[in-house]
Order: structure tokens, then C-alpha cells, then sequence
């Protein structure tokens, strides 16, 4: 069929030429210029000598080579290219191995001609969306953030500041915020311009160790101090001398331990635990929590004199709601970030997806939000995150999709996976039991209809109920 350089082009390869007849006469009765191929190497031959098709439909099984094995050449040829592979044969593991090798979805046949228009009328929308960001240009230079703290806000400004002003002296300091704001990283940056630099930084999650730990992993002990302490042990603080210690959710230290800081901080000096020595420490001490301070002070769980000790000089991290302004830095910084490392080939974001990530609330801040775009970055199909490609509680989609809603591959796992808990059965039987029983719940119970919208045996079907 000739092409028209008008209408979107769409290459179909299947070596059974009735497939390739009711494809073509589908799709063409929407506009589409469409061209066929009867075998993975024709069709390979078709996409290099080109111009490339905006989408490909690839059947899995064909004599030849394989579709599974054409989808890999094509996407060598253009790595950009679009596929939807069919299959007669919808098992998670053929789900997995299409995603896995690039396919933008998977048709079953018999093909529901609706289906197949709507797949194709996606796709084609995914195709535009990924050339209109084609001329996409970063907001920074990841260069220009070599303390990972990005912004630009007025919020921001004042947290650079006091960062500046802290750095040329011992000065105590306080960091609060909630959680995932990025107070480690204030902490990092402090201890690098200052004249400590040179010497250790560690950071200690106080919440995370147990209390009849803490004391040991702060300042060391003796062996034979208690039960399991076979050898000596030298604590953070030794370890940390001369340079800076970070003492991540010191709100949820125990007033015993908090006494010992207390002791590090007006005379420099910690004892093992277990131990009778005194040792002298120089350890600048920067301390965050999440926690209200001055109400934890009133209830009594924090020691007021040590409050006043810590906190000399205080940095509030501001929440990502309150400088939504800074979330395309942050996403540009991200995404380049992760091309660096080559953890994602994804190096752009549409407009429209960065329009919906600046309307979330993100209620776990800065930490949230790269997850997400790590998450995003990962399951792109192109070389730009689309909103499609943005988890469903960030896209405004819940629960299971509405009855007659086009459910594509990568919704339908998303959904799985968000179903699916420890301990529960394994996420491949959860697919397989769902696939058969939305397959009957649409035949209406009858198991040959569902046999045959699942392009397997009534036996088949009947092994599995």
C-alpha cells in the first residue's frame, strides 16, 4: 500500500497474510497509511532503508526469525521507534519479554478492532508527544549543583546563605524540616567549605539505631562491656576526630545518650562504653530532626540545656510545596543525573508531564520526587518522560481503571504491582489469575469465548481455573 506523507505510517509484519489484510483494513479506515511486511526480515529491510514508520505493529511468532528477535533490530536501527507486538499467546512471560526488549504494548488476537485503534491512536499521540520535545533544553547545568542542592527560590537563597555564613567557623548547628527536604545534604555542604573538609564527615540516623546500640555506636565500648562485645570497638566520635558528625532525628535520642552529647559539646570528651578512660574528641557536631523542637523540649523527651547547645544557629529546610517553582531544577537535575550514570537513557521531560509534577503536593518533598522521576526515567519508552510514563497516584489515576477504559500494558502492571503485597502469592500468578478472570467476567462466564479472547485452548483455560 502507498504511503501518504500526510497521514501518520504504520508498518505491520506478520507472516500470515490475513492478519496482515484485516490489520491493514482496520487501520486505514482511520486515515493511516499503512505498509506490510510478511517476515521480521523484510520488515527490518523496510525500517533501515526508511523513512522510518511512526509505528510498527510486530507479530511475536512468525517463520524466521522471531518477533522478539526483529523488535531488537529495529530498535538497534531507531531506538526511538514505536512497536506494538501481537501474540496469539498472552502470558505473563510474554508480557515481560516485550517490555523488557522495548514494545510500547502487546495486542492479542483475535484482535478487537477497537482495541487495536485505540492502541494505535496512543501510540501515535505518545509518537507527537516525544518529537515536540525534540528542541527540550535543561533549566540548569548539573555542574553549576555539585552540592546536590537544588534551587533557585527565595526560600532556597536564604538557606544558601546561612550555609555561607556557617562555614568559616566551629559554630553548632541546627538543621529542621520534614522529612526527605534534604537536610544531609546541608549538612554535607557545610562540612565541604569548611576548614574541616580535609577530615572525616559521618552521619548517624539516630532513629535507626536501637537504643541499647547507640551509645556503642557513638562511642565505642570495651570488650567485655556486655553480652556479644567480644572485641573493642571505637565509636563515630573517634573516629570522626577533626572532622564533622551529623546526627540525623536527634529527637528520637534517649535522654541518657543526649546527656552524653551534652558532655561532648562543653568539654570535648566521650568515654567507651564499658571503659574508664576519658578520651578528647574534636568533632564539630551538626544535628537535624523532623520533629517539632521546642515542643519536645516542653513535653521533656529533649534536654533543654542541650537544645540550647545545639542549637546556636538554625536552618529550616523549606517543604517542596513551598518553592514549587524549584521543581523543573529539580527534575532537569535529576533526569541529567541519571543519564550520567547510565541508570536511564531517558534525558528529556514534555511540558505536560512537568506540568503535572508541579501540581503534586509531594507530602515526602525532594526525596519523593526523584523517586519518582528515577521511576518515570526507568519505564519511558522514548528518550522523554510523558505524563503516561508518570505513576498513576502522581497522574491523578486510582484504583482499577473505569469499565470500557483502554488499559495499556504498562497501566495494567502498575496496577499489579500496586496490589500486590509481601507474603502475598507471587506477582506472575497474580497477572495470570487476573487476565482470566477479567477474560471471563467479559464473556459473560462462557469459558470457550474467554478460551478465545485469551488466544489459548478451553482446556488451557480449564487447566488453569
Amino acid at each position: 500500500m502507498e504511503a501518504n506523507p500526510k497521514s501518520p505510517t504504520i508498518l505491520v509484519i506478520d507472516d500470515d497474510a490475513e492478519i496482515r489484510y484485516s490489520l491493514t483494513r482496520v487501520l486505514s479506515s482511520r486515515g493511516y497509511s499503512v505498509s506490510e511486511a510478511a517476515s521480521g526480515e523484510l520488515g527490518i529491510a523496510m525500517v533501515k532503508k526508511g523513512p522510518p514508520p511512526d509505528l510498527v505493529f510486530l507479530d511475536i511468532r512468525m517463520t524466521g526469525m522471531s518477533g522478539l528477535e526483529a523488535l531488537q533490530h529495529i530498535r538497534s536501527i531507531n531506538p526511538k521507534q514505536l512497536i506494538i507486538l501481537m501474540t496469539a499467546f498472552g502470558t505473563a512471560q510474554t508480557a515481560i519479554e516485550a517490555m523488557k526488549y522495548g514494545a510500547l504494548d502487546y495486542v492479542m488476537k483475535p484482535f478487537d478492532p477497537r482495541r487495536v485503534l485505540s492502541l494505535a491512536e496512543n501510540a501515535l499521540k505518545t509518537h507527537a508527544d516525544l518529537r515536540a520535545v525534540g528542541d527540550y533544553k535543561p533549566t540548569i547545568n548539573t555542574e553549576d549543583y555539585k552540592e546536590g542542592i537544588v534551587g533557585s527560590s527565595s526560600v532556597m537563597q536564604e538557606v544558601f546563605k546561612v550555609i555561607g555564613q556557617v562555614t568559616a567557623s566551629d559554630v553548632t548547628v541546627m538543621i529542621t524540616g520534614e522529612s526527605g527536604t534534604g537536610k544531609e545534604l546541608v549538612a554535607r555542604s557545610i562540612w565541604k567549605h569548611s576548614h574541616r573538609a580535609g577530615k572525616p564527615f559521618i552521619a548517624v540516623n539516630c532513629a535507626a539505631i536501637p537504643e541499647n546500640l547507640i551509645e556503642s555506636e557513638l562511642f565505642g565500648h570495651e570488650k567485655g562491656s556486655f553480652t556479644g562485645a567480644t572485641v573493642q570497638r571505637i565509636g563515630k566520635f573517634e573516629l570522626c576526630d577533626g572532622g564533622t558528625i551529623f546526627l540525623d532525628e536527634i529527637g528520637d535520642m534517649a535522654l541518657a545518650t543526649q546527656t552524653k552529647i551534652l558532655r561532648v559539646l562543653q568539654q570535648g570528651e566521650i568515654q567507651r562504653v564499658g571503659g574508664t578512660e576519658t578520651i578528647r574528641v574534636d568533632v564539630r557536631i551538626i544535628a537535624a530532626t523532623n520533629k517539632d523542637l521546642e515542643a519536645i523540649v516542653k513535653d521533656k523527651s529533649f534536654r533543654e540545656d542541650l537544645y540550647y547547645r545545639l542549637n546556636v544557629v538554625r536552618i529550616k529546610m523549606p517543604p517542596l510545596r513551598d518553592r514549587i517553582g524549584d521543581i523543573p531544577q529539580i527534575v532537569d537535575f535529576c533526569v541529567q543525573n541519571l543519564v550520567k550514570q547510565r541508570k536511564a537513557r531517558t534525558s528529556k521531560v514534555s511540558p505536560e508531564a512537568m506540568g503535572v509534577l508541579t501540581k503534586h503536593s509531594w507530602p515526602g518533598n525532594v526525596r519523593e520526587l526523584e523517586n519518582v522521576v528515577y521511576r518515570s526515567a526507568v519505564v519511558a519508552q522514548g528518550d522523554a518522560i510523558l505524563v503516561k510514563d508518570l505513576p498513576p497516584e502522581i497522574r491523578g489515576a486510582t484504583g482499577e481503571p473505569a469499565p470500557g477504559a483502554v488499559l495499556t500494558l504498562d497501566s495494567a502492571l502498575d496496577f499489579a504491582l500496586e496490589q500486590a503485597r509481601p507474603g502475598d502469592q507471587p506477582l506472575m500468578a497474580y497477572l495470570e489469575r487476573e487476565i482470566v478472570q477479567r477474560a471471563l467476567r467479559a464473556a459473560g462466564g462462557d469459558e470457550a469465548a474467554a478460551a478465545k479472547r485469551l488466544g489459548i485452548t478451553k482446556a488451557a483455560l480449564k487447566k488453569r481455573l
